[in-house]
């Protein structure tokens, strides 16, 4: 069963957005590691102060694996971004009550 992995970090939303469009190479460069560890699906979400990130993972070896294999990579790029602390993460597991919708439910 997949995991769902959510990363938070403090940040202005609209600088977070302006400095991933002037990082692109390196955004690639990151999503190739990712899909290279199997993640099945992923995206950002921003309100004041703040985004978070919400990933689907086979299991959360697999998350680890990318974090570890990017983490050269993104470390730099999230301060970058104005991000001075480090990401909040933590790992989900789903919790079925029938009502799925979306995420290949």
């Amino acid at each position: 069963m997949s995991v769902y992995v959510t990363l938070k970090v403090s940040v202005d939303p609209a600088k977070f957005e302006a400095q991933a469009a002037s990082n692109l190479a390196v955004i690639s460069r990151i999503m190739g590691i990712a899909k290279s560890k199997g993640v099945i699906a992923h995206r950002w979400f921003g309100r004041d102060g703040e985004c978070i990130a919400v990933d689907e993972w086979p299991d959360a070896e697999s998350f680890h694996a990318f974090f570890n294999e990017a983490g050269p990579e993104i470390g730099p790029l999230m301060e970058a971004m104005g991000i001075t602390s480090p990401p909040e993460v933590t790992v989900w597991r789903g919790v079925e009550l029938g009502d799925n919708v979306g995420w290949g439910s």
